[in-house]
């Protein structure tokens, strides 16, 4: 297989959420690929804040989106410990209940923010500029 049939590698994007209403939201609003310029997507569908860790200590996650409206663990305080612990640590979104939690957003110390209910025109358009670092170019 020569260099120009190969496809590159899918984009790997973890999505935390106890609620799988919400991991469903933010693929569907996402899609199999978000920007045409970029390749397909594949989640990581993830329930609990152990699976995570275990998932972002791979290093083969790209995002990670977690849900600050999780319980028992929050995606933010989530956020702020994957910052402090994962080395390079990947782009982090989360999605706040309220715009009164901005400052927890930034406390958290993750690259972007998106309230709920999501937007799927919003959260493309952050999840783009999040990615496209990671993305290589022809």
């Amino acid at each position: 297989m020569t260099e120009a049939n190969r496809s590159p590698k899918p984009l790997t994007v973890l999505v935390y959420s106890d609620d799988a209403r919400v991991r469903s939201d933010v693929m569907t609003a996402l899609g199999r690929r978000p920007h045409p310029d970029f390749p397909t997507v594949e989640y990581v569908e993830v329930a609990t804040e152990p699976m995570v860790i275990q998932h972002m200590d791979t290093g083969s996650i790209d995002l990670a989106i977690l849900d600050g409206e999780a319980v028992p663990a929050g995606g933010m305080g989530i956020a702020r410990q994957l910052k402090d612990e994962v080395y390079d640590c990947p782009p982090l979104l989360v999605l706040t209940g309220r715009p009164q939690d901005a400052w927890l957003a930034t406390w958290s110390r993750a690259d972007a923010a998106v309230m709920h209910p999501i937007d799927p025109m919003q959260i493309a358009e952050v999840v783009v500029r999040l990615l496209r670092e990671r993305v290589p170019t022809s």
